[in-house]
């Protein structure tokens, strides 16, 4: 072998040896300080009333009733009808957690509002935010998913009261 090509060799293995110690540096940094979460964009004001409807429309309109539906299109949760997350299976079966207007990270991490402690939960696993009048479920890049009602959360979803929410080997759902 001549002597240039053992110089490239050596050189390609150091480089591939550096690229392997900057991977390992990249993954410890991201298992200990969590990854970038994404945040979810601000609701839509409502849109500006539209022009009364004429008067022979309005006459023959069944009247309806003034009361507010509990529950939002879809069976969404909202603020008037979510006040606790209730842990259904899991290491922390029964254990309730009332909610606020903040945001609620769920996650191994101490720094989350509800910390799960199971091999199969990250860190910062996911996030339950009020948007609007709105419950969402956020996963926050989780390795194993998370779950509601049988389906894996890829975007951001309206949480439906009852459905069950699963993260790691933890299901909870929303309660009134």
């Amino acid at each position: 072998m001549s002597e240039l090509t053992l110089l490239l060799l050596r050189i390609g293995f150091l480089i591939l040896l550096w690229g392997f110690v900057f991977a390992v540096i990249y993954s410890l940094r991201a298992d200990l300080f969590g990854v970038k979460v994404r945040r979810m964009p601000e609701p839509v004001p409502a849109a500006a009333p539209s022009p009364a409807p004429d008067r022979a429309a309005a006459a023959t309109a069944p009247v309806s009733s003034p009361r507010p539906s509990p529950r939002a299109a879809g069976g969404a949760a909202t603020t008037s009808t979510v006040s606790r997350i209730v842990i259904t299976s899991g290491p922390k079966t029964g254990l309730e957690l009332p909610l606020g207007n903040e945001p609620l990270t769920i996650g191994r991490s101490s720094e989350s509002g509800l910390v799960i402690r199971d091999d199969y939960t990250s860190s910062h696993h996911a996030r339950l935010v009020l948007w609007g009048e709105q419950w969402m479920l956020q996963d926050l890049d989780s390795t194993n998913g998370t779950w509601h009602n049988g389906e894996r959360v890829a975007s951001p979803v309206p949480v439906n009261v009852g459905a069950p929410i699963k993260v790691g080997a933890t299901t909870f759902e929303l309660r009134k």
